[in-house]
């Protein structure tokens, strides 16, 4: 067995374990460490840092989580859909003019029960 054919594959690991730890290592070391009340305080998610991690959370913040990743996702496909328009023809327009509605009517319904509000 030649060794030689595996120095590419070893090489490959080695300069790859480096670009992903060098620079953690370098931050640690030469990164400053001042922790203050700022840094440490609540941030988006609305609990403090550093308590228990079986904390209860509302299930509204779950809810408008889920319902901002349904609708950006939803969004996301209207940007090939518009940009392939004129190859689709009326037909396309038509079915993405359906979608956009579907996806209306089911933001109007979310409104109209209140999932979006926060108490």
């Amino acid at each position: 067995m030649n060794l030689e054919q595996y120095l590419p594959v070893f090489l490959f690991i080695l300069i790859g374990a480096a670009v992903g730890i060098a620079p953690q290592v370098i931050g640690y070391i030469l990164g400053p460490n001042r922790p203050d009340p700022a840094k440490n305080s609540p941030y988006e998610c609305g609990f403090e840092a550093f308590e228990d991690a079986r904390m209860k959370f509302d299930v509204r913040y779950y809810l408008i989580a889920i319902l901002f990743i349904l609708f950006d996702l939803e969004t996301a496909f209207l940007f090939p859909w518009a940009v392939a328009l004129k190859e689709l023809g009326l037909f396309g327009f038509l079915v993405g003019l359906e979608f956009v509605v579907i996806l209306t009517i089911g933001f109007a319904y979310m409104w109209k029960k209140g999932a979006l509000d926060w108490e």
